[in-house]
Order: structure tokens, then sequence, then C-alpha cells
């Protein structure tokens, strides 16, 4: 089941779009434009990453996101609305896409992310953000970027901290080299999150994505980034590939 959003006419760069042409130009708004990001989860972290690569004038989205809106959601996730609590959440977050550019393609899916059924939609994207709050999911979405050669933003937070790094796949290293194992004391649903956080590293998951899009900057390429939102402290790691990573290796079948 998927629900999509469309439109045909054509795009004003010079309107819409006129304060940041000032700083990625004609060429990388049409980047922008021809891209397609697939964006893994769409709750306070995700949410905030297609807002802000749909109010960038990115060409199409793919969402993934499963479930009913709960009210304790509606700390963080934007894109959902409280009269529509115990409603599907893709419905929803289509409509506030829409509402902040009519422009954008939107395919939406209300689903969890599994290996078979995301890798053709995967594999048509430019560019994967991966925002899901579960570690089996996130290796699925690593394996499948490693498998296809996609490059995927991977952006989390919990608590006051924000982590993201950008990986691409053969080059750097990619989740799995950098957690091989799923921390024993994660709790998928029940970490604790404040609205503002997860902002913050959706808008840093948006950034990265128009930076290895247009090509304007440098993505954080084998570095992992941290950052304390309580204290506005933050620091940066060096990452390497493990040579021995089950994931780097390719295709599971091979």
């Amino acid at each position: 089941m998927s629900f999509e959003q469309n439109q045909d006419k054509p795009i004003d760069f010079s309107s819409r779009y006129s304060r940041q042409l000032k700083l990625v130009g004609l060429e990388g708004q049409q980047k922008l434009k021809d891209a397609t990001v697939f964006i893994a989860g769409i709750g306070g972290l995700g949410g905030t990453t297609a807002i802000y690569l749909a109010a960038a004038g990115v060409g199409k989205l793919i969402i993934f996101h499963e479930g009913n809106i709960a009210l304790p959601d509606l700390n963080r996730q934007i894109l959902m609305e409280s009269n529509k609590v115990g409603k599907q959440r893709i419905p929803s977050a289509l409509n506030s896409i829409k509402r902040i550019n009519p422009e954008v393609i939107v395919e939406a899916y209300p689903e969890k992310i599994s290996y078979e059924r995301v890798y053709p939609l995967v594999k048509r994207a430019d560019v994967v953000v991966d925002a899901r709050y579960d570690f089996p999911e996130r290796y699925e979405l690593n394996r499948l970027c490693v498998d296809t050669g996609k490059i995927m933003v991977e952006a989390a937070m919990s608590g006051f901290e924000i982590s993201l790094t950008t990986i691409k796949p053969k080059e750097t290293a990619c989740l799995a080299c950098v957690f091989p194992q799923q921390d024993p004391k994660w709790e998928p649903l029940g970490f604790p999150v404040l609205g503002a956080t997860s902002g913050i590293a959706g808008c840093l998951a948006a950034m990265e994505v128009v930076k290895v899009i247009t090509g304007i900057g440098e993505p954080y390429f084998n570095k992992l980034y941290r950052f304390d939102s309580l204290q506005f402290q933050s620091s940066t790691f060096s990452l390497k590939r493990n040579p021995l990573c089950t994931h780097c290796v390719g295709k599971r079948d091979e």
C-alpha cells in the first residue's frame, strides 16, 4: 500500500528558491529538483528532515513509516496533527509536506523497513536518510545502501545527544563498521526525547543531503559528529572501515 502526490507544473526557481539560489546557484537548485531522497522514518528527526528537503526543492521524496499517530508523538513529530491521533501517520505527513511545498512529489509507504521490500525503492534514490528508531531496521537499511551503492546519511538522537555521519559504500565506514552490535541498553520505544533536539538532528541530516546532492561543502564522510544540545558542546571522531565488517562484503546472498 502506498500514497503518492504528483505535480506537472513547471517550477520557477527565481521565486520560491530565490534566497537559497544565492548559496547553491541554478545548477545546484536543478540538482535538487532532479534528486530523489529516500527517508526511513518520518518521526521527530525524519519528519524535520523531510520538511526542510521539501522546502529546499528536492524533486521527489520516498518516505517510510508504519503505524498510527499517538498522543506522545506530538512533542516532536512535526508532520503530525493533534486532530489525527489514532489515524495513520503517512496521510498526515503527506498533507504537511504538501502544505510546505506542493511542487514536491511524495511517494509514501506505511510500512517498516525490510530488505526485499525496500531494495527497489532504495535503488531508485540518489540519497538515503536513516532516521529509524530501532537497530534492526537501521542495519537493514545499511545493508541496502551498501548493496546498492547509495550514500546514506545516518542520523540519531537520544536524550539531549545527537549523532550524525554520512556513509559512502565501499569507501567509508558503514553503520555496522561503527556499531557492529546493537547497544543492549537501547530501548526502541522508551528512550527520552525532546522535540527541539530531534529537530536539530533532522536539520543536520537535511543539510548533509543538500551537500551531497549539490556538491557544496564537505559531507561528513568517515567522521562521526556528536552534539550535546543541552550544553551546546560538540565533538568529531574519525572513523575507519572495518575490513571484517559483514555488511561491507556486499550482498548477503553472495
